[in-house]
């Protein structure tokens, strides 16, 4: 009896050994695939850049230089980028911008190895960072009640902490008695409270009247060049009263915004109110132009119905939510989602092919 046990714990180990050499054959095989020769693009010498011109110098005659000729224009365009991503704040479709604008101006990118973001969600550490040539520092904000809102919906089937939610709108009954559900220490509790000053790189869950939550508003300001305040969601769903909740739980992402929505609002009138008008004006109409040339249909359909499967955005397990476009084929680039944009520019993102591929495997 003994021996015949002995017999099977040595084919049961023999058979580990065997799957477990075949998995990392397997996984090896893949990394090898998934790897792409690496695009290193050089930063040409900037080209001149028209500029929005001030009011009182729209219509005025071209300086003259020394030579009598007219003098270059004096606004060229900004190369050294630091744009900081947070979630749930159109950020992906500044990323879109941001390549493009790179890849025009032939712009080295800083990209991970391996996966599509540097450690998230570990905090955002300034030092890796602080070394690379002077240049503007900017992310997006998001009225936090609205963030939360889209965050809840978004990540809930990853947060194990809002699977205890039974009611048929969970997010209500969570913001009826958060502390109920919430746990800091929960996996993916990030997502669930003051979103906006964790991927901005500190605790979120510090104390919203605790004097560092001031401290750490006034080092961003000091570091950030500019953070663009999103406008309000255009689609919630959001009650007056579940908009004041949603609110006084992400209270220290309340201040952080109404400070930089503040800060934002100081810079428009010092660039000129009017001006912005006009130039945000004139956005919207090459915008809804490049929509009917871009969009079959003209406007956002169902991830599903997109046929090309390089085109589909990626969503987080369990979710479906959200949108894509259907294009021609002149609009591709202005139309790929993020994920496929930085294959194109040659990231290698062999951990995040991989957890796609286990995700179409077991059909989430």
């Amino acid at each position: 009896t003994r021996m015949l046990h002995h017999g099977r714990h040595w084919r049961s180990m023999c058979k580990g050994l065997v799957l477990g050499t075949l998995l990392t054959s397997f996984m090896l095989l893949l990394y090898s695939y998934a790897i792409l020769p690496l695009q290193v693009g050089v930063t040409d010498i900037p080209a001149s850049s028209s500029c929005s011109p001030h009011p009182a110098t729209d219509k005025a005659p071209a300086a003259a230089n020394i030579t009598g000729s007219p003098s270059a224009p004096s606004c060229l365009p900004k190369l050294n980028i630091m744009f900081m991503k947070t979630h749930k704040t159109a950020s992906s479709t500044i990323l879109n911008i941001l390549f493009r604008f790179g890849e025009k101006h032939r712009l080295k990118f800083a990209f991970p190895n391996g996966r599509n973001d540097f450690y998230y969600p570990s905090f955002f550490e300034r030092r890796p960072v602080a070394d690379y040539p002077p240049g503007p520092f900017v992310t997006v904000l998001r009225d936090p009640a609205y963030l939360f809102e889209s965050s809840f919906h978004y990540f809930g089937p990853v947060i194990p902490l809002t699977w205890k939610l039974t009611g048929e709108d969970k997010m209500a009954q969570f913001l009826q008695d958060p502390w109920r559900y919430y746990d800091p220490n929960g996996f993916n509790a990030h997502y669930l409270q003051n979103l906006l000053f964790f991927d901005l790189g500190y605790d979120n869950s510090l104390a919203a009247d605790s004097p560092l939550v001031e401290e750490h508003i006034r080092e961003i300001d000091g570091r950030f060049h500019l953070l663009n305040a999103r406008k309000g969601s255009t689609v919630s769903r959001l009650t007056p009263e579940l908009y004041e909740k949603a609110t006084a739980w992400n209270l220290i992402d309340a201040k952080l915004y109404r400070y930089f929505n503040a800060t934002f609002w100081r810079k428009v009138e010092a660039y000129g109110r009017e001006r912005m008008a006009k130039d945000v004006a004139e956005l919207r109409r090459e915008n809804e132009k490049m929509r009917s040339i871009c969009i079959d249909g003209g406007h956002a359909v169902d991830a599903s119905a997109i046929q090309e499967s390089s085109m589909q955005p990626w969503q987080p397990l369990g979710e479906k939510s959200l949108l894509g476009y259907k294009h021609q084929k002149l609009c591709r680039k202005m139309l790929t989602p993020e994920i496929q944009y930085l294959t194109d520019l040659g990231v290698n993102l062999w951990i995040t092919k991989l957890w796609s591929r286990v995700r179409d495997f077991l059909k989430w």
